[in-house]
């Protein structure tokens, strides 16, 4: 039997409430029905976000202290909710999870990241989908530097995968022209990040914290790891499958 290629797949908080604000059970669903799909030849990482979304469903928080710690309040009560979703969705597919928080600086200690490698990889070995976010009650970043992009291009390079798909709420990346002119066009293939700079119109999404100019950063970190990196419109059903078939528009750094 071939090995599998490993995803890396980085989902936000816009793709889990289906840009609503309430989380998208059926958006769980459509990734658990893909994925279970696609478990003969891909084996799955998740990097998640959606915790302080979730929260916010449950309960208002009320506190004089600044907007950031009441967020890392919101994520510390969100989480258990959402990995609770994700294990009772993805069981009733036959699919396996487990939950594991990161902070940044994780990334900075060589023991830290060796854990990591061997944890991620017992639980893939054993038919676990790890279920990834940030630590938000002891870090910040996600929360201020942009909705687990860079979280996701880390991982994807710590865990060697084969590829980094990041769902959005766009088909891809489009070319600067076509959103002035207000009919988007897809940027397919991307080979020169300068080029592409140059193609960025910022926006920040709803409930992510990221925009494209993080997704962008993020795929520049996967690239120095010789990583592809996929920008797939995740709103759409089936959309990794699509992708894989070619089926949909999207973005492909190489």
């Amino acid at each position: 039997m071939g090995k599998k290629k490993r995803i890396l797949l980085k989902i936000g908080s816009n793709t889990l409430t289906k840009e609503t604000d309430n989380l998208s059970r059926g958006k769980i669903e459509d990734l658990a029905n893909q994925i279970a799909t696609l478990q003969k030849d891909y084996e799955f990482v998740i990097v998640s976000s959606g915790a302080i979304a979730v929260a916010k469903q449950f309960v208002k928080l009320e506190s004089k202290q600044e907007d950031v710690f009441v967020k890392q309040a919101l994520a510390s009560i969100g989480q258990p909710h959402l990995i609770r979703i994700y294990q009772e969705i993805f069981r009733e597919y036959g699919l396996l999870t487990s939950q594991c928080l990161l902070s940044y600086s994780d990334f900075e200690k060589q023991e830290s990241k060796v854990n990591i490698v061997n944890t991620i990889n017992v639980l893939v070995n054993n038919n676990y989908i790890p279920i990834i976010n940030e630590n938000d009650t002891v870090a910040t970043d996600e929360i201020k530097f942009g909705d687990n992009d860079k979280l996701g291009a880390l991982t994807a390079s710590l865990i060697e995968a084969d590829l980094f798909i990041i769902a959005t709420n766009t088909n891809g990346i489009y070319t600067k022209a076509s959103m002035e002119n207000g009919t988007p066009e897809t940027i397919a293939l991307v080979n020169d990040f300068e080029d592409l700079k140059n193609e960025v119109v910022n926006s920040k999404s709803s409930h992510g914290s990221g925009g494209m100019q993080s997704k962008i950063e993020a795929a520049s970190v996967a690239k120095q790891s010789n990583i592809e990196t996929w920008i797939v419109n995740g709103l759409e059903d089936n959309f990794i499958k699509n992708a894989i078939e070619n089926k949909v528009p999207f973005t492909k750094v190489k």
